[in-house]
């Protein structure tokens, strides 16, 4: 139970996540022996390595990640960018 009472929902409960993490490394770890079991028609031969696809698959996720972080400290802007300098005066006019 939480500190206020409250139930946890199914996702907060550690045994569940414990076994939402274990079930996708199951499922990873299928995936990639089942890349074995079949003979791949590639065309280059970096595809022949087992696991590539995957592999490729993280380290442009990784990249778009690290792009995205670089991309957030040039574009980012204060809260306050949109509000004007100073307050307009009760007649809705400005100094």
């Amino acid at each position: 139970m939480s500190t206020d009472g409250e139930q946890l929902s199914w996702l907060e409960r550690k045994r569940n996540i414990d076994r939402m993490f274990y079930g996708l490394v199951a499922i990873c770890l299928g995936l990639a022996l089942a890349d074995l079991a079949y003979h791949k028609h590639t065309y280059f031969d970096l595809e022949k390595i087992p696991g590539f696809h995957g592999l490729y698959g993280f380290a442009v996720f990784c990249f778009a990640v690290f792009a995205g972080s670089l991309l957030r400290r040039g574009l980012m802007r204060g809260e306050d960018y949109y509000a004007p300098e100073r307050e307009p005066t009760p007649g809705g006019e400005r100094d």
